[in-house]
């Protein structure tokens, strides 16, 4: 006989939580709620759930890791002084990967897999296809957020619950449901004081003067041709609401073993590409590809190609709608450039308009059969440069880029040129002719990495008090286009995960963070796991380095705020010590950085003192290979076993020196 009490049992559980949750609601609560599962919002989960907070980390779309993992695998570093924390950790995994200290040229599934490492690591799940349907707040406090589950549309509405809330997504989705102030497009000049704000008319990535703009050449009304905006030129610094040109970053591979066949895609249509014809035409002896594509080789024969030049892989003004459209609009959006950007590749691979020097080239490439197989080799990741902005406690202008604005509440670094795509693709009249131009292309550097204030990441006061903004941060158009990179973002998405944990510790808003207290956790705990921090020894950190003789200070291409230069080719006795602060006493690997620069001597002496015996190390510059968009690379002196204190140091001298001794900075990174 059957137990009566065992059979009420059961069907009290299924009362309770219920076999079929059809058109039911499930609520959840969780300390940190993490909106956006890009590289801002992996590594905003990570540091959130080591320091002891419960998370859940959900993502409108079904991909993970945003554009790190999404093709953009030629970083955009600016300068590797600027990447810290967790970020930096990142590219270190990949140059495990690698047999390096350090990666920032890589493929797409070897960087999925780092951060799914760090997810499973932390056991954090990803709740993929959720869309952001509702906000509700209270008291000026993101109560709950409702989201729908967009893979499973008869499932029921999910509701979580959070202290704490990171809008980790490129768009600012979250931010704009919750009623913060957000701008899109470019203000105007006057707006912040600024000079490269606003339109633009510029030489970069331009079409050569002549080209014309008609179907029919020379007539207006045949109309214009594909990609021509009808919109007239405003005047430069010039505000509106246009967005920079989005593109994908193409991986592609010449292995014929991993090779898929570019083909013609459905609904190709070459008059798309007359344009690209007549800068073919324009430009005779413009034949190699990197004058037409950023052709950048990744490992294992693959590439992240990126746009250059006056017509490319961007897809200038057909995005001005994106930012504010809805998932199902945005879907639409991506699917465009997918299809223009496919169609462009099949162009130059058949067309028999396309010189024979580059076609023959593109032929060689292909889909990689082993990057992104879930989505039919084909990222999934449309590069959306901008979006929303933020207008936050604080915004970021060209004046804090340049230095003549310097915040004391910086929570990471930026470190890029200030940096726009183009906007708009018009007709101009120049010298009495019509003609196609570029509009919005901006690229100005020349500055150092410079702090990004806490108060960029956090919304007015009055308006949410727990919620962050890592990515659609506080910015003006053109600081944000010197702000917006991949190891800036993972930094950033990092404090904010650590500010949001202090807010919950200490029960207080956002606005109340001690931010000096944020500065020293972020130092002292860098990977968020209470391990060791490495030591890093800068040539401006003027406590810890000796300088003898002679040496230039260089402000541009070094690691760091700058990098010193001794131009005595060994005719001096100059050098310069690095004086590391043990706080640790254990075994430490070595490195010493080297800034590239011209007429630099074949080798530089170095000398190492542990603390009880001296090591003469001769660097060969032969041996120093120099990747990517970086000005220089660590080079490995060595293991050692180092003493509290300051006894140990790293020297380099002119000694036996045959052109320019570079001394920049030492890094002693503890053995795990």
């Amino acid at each position: 006989m059957k137990n009566p009490l065992l059979i009420s049992s059961f069907f009290l559980f299924l009362l309770i939580f219920g076999c079929s949750r059809e058109g039911s609601e499930e609520s959840n609560t969780y300390d940190v709620v993490i909106y956006g599962a890009n590289s801002a919002g992996v590594i905003a989960a990570y540091t959130a759930k080591t320091m002891g907070k419960s998370v859940i980390l959900i993502e409108p779309g079904n991909h993970m890791g945003g554009l790190t993992t999404g093709g953009l695998g030629y970083t955009d570093i600016g300068n590797k002084y600027a990447v810290t924390g967790l970020s930096r950790d990142f590219y270190r995994r990949l140059g495990k990967h690698y047999g390096k200290l350090e990666q920032w040229i890589f493929e797409p599934s070897v960087a999925k897999s780092v951060f799914q490492d760090y997810l499973d690591r932390a056991g954090i799940k990803v709740h993929y296809e959720h869309q952001l349907i509702n906000v509700e707040k209270q008291d000026g406090y993101i109560r709950e957020i409702e989201l729908e589950n967009v893979a499973d549309t008869a499932s029921s509405k999910l509701k979580v619950k959070g202290k704490m809330f990171v809008d980790a997504t490129y768009e600012g989705d979250l931010m704009a449901k919750s009623g913060v102030t957000y701008t899109v497009g470019r203000e105007p000049n006057a707006q912040y004081g600024e000079t490269y704000n606003g339109v633009q008319l510029m030489n970069g990535h331009q079409f050569p003067n002549g080209v014309d703009p008609y179907r029919k050449k020379g007539d207006p009304d045949s109309g214009l041709l594909w990609g021509i905006s009808e919109h007239q030129l405003e005047q430069d610094g010039t505000g509106d609401d246009k967005v920079q040109a989005y593109n994908f970053r193409i991986c592609l591979t010449n292995n014929p073993a991993n090779r898929i066949e570019i083909t013609r895609p459905k609904g190709y249509d070459s008059t798309m590409f007359e344009l690209l014809v007549r800068v073919f035409e324009a430009q005779p002896d413009m034949r190699k590809i990197n004058e037409y594509f950023i052709w950048s080789k990744m490992p294992n024969q693959k590439t992240d190609i990126n746009n250059r030049g006056a017509f490319s892989t961007d897809m200038i003004g057909m995005n001005y709608e994106y930012p504010q459209a809805d998932y199902k609009k945005r879907k639409q959006i991506v699917k465009n450039h997918e299809f223009y950007t496919k169609s462009l590749l099949y162009f130059y691979k058949t067309d028999p308009r396309v010189p024979k020097e580059l076609q023959d080239f593109v032929q060689e490439w292909g889909y990689p059969k082993d990057e992104y197989a879930e989505n039919g080799n084909w990222s999934p990741q449309l590069y959306v440069r901008e979006v929303r902005r933020m207008v936050g406690e604080y915004v970021m202008t060209e004046a804090n880029c340049v230095g003549t604005e310097v915040v004391e509440d910086g929570v990471g670094m930026a470190a890029y040129t200030m940096d726009s795509h183009n906007i708009q693709r018009v007709v101009i009249e120049k010298d009495g002719k019509k003609m196609v131009k570029n509009e919005g292309n901006v690229e100005i550097g020349g500055f150092g990495p410079y702090p990004i204030a806490y108060r960029s990441l956090i919304p007015k006061k009055e308006e949410v008090k727990n919620l962050f903004v890592p990515a659609a941060l506080s910015a003006s158009h053109i600081a944000f286009g010197s702000i917006r990179m991949e190891p800036v973002f993972m930094v950033l998405a990092q404090s904010s995960a650590v500010a949001a944990c202090l807010a919950i510790d200490q029960n207080i808003s956002v606005h109340e963070v001690n931010v000096k207290e944020l500065q020293k956790i972020l130092k002292e705990n860098p990977l968020a796991d209470g391990g060791t921090a490495e030591i890093l020894v800068d040539n401006d950190d003027a406590e810890s380095v000796q300088i003898k003789g002679n040496w230039e200070r260089q402000t541009y291409g070094g690691y760091g705020p700058s990098f010193l230069k001794d131009l005595s080719k060994g005719t001096e006795d100059n050098s310069v010590r690095f004086v590391p602060n043990i706080k640790e006493p254990g075994m430490y690997d070595a490195y010493i950085y080297f800034s590239r620069t011209k007429e630099v001597s074949n080798q530089t002496n170095v000398i190492l003192f542990d603390g009880n015996t001296e090591k003469e190390i001769m660097v060969k510059e032969e041996d120093i290979r120099v990747e990517g968009q970086t000005s220089g690379e660590w080079v490995y002196l060595g293991q050692y076993e180092l003493s509290e204190g300051k006894e140990a140091f790293v020297e380099i001298s002119s000694k036996g020196a045959d052109g320019i001794v570079v001394a920049d900075a030492v890094l002693f990174v503890p053995r795990k």
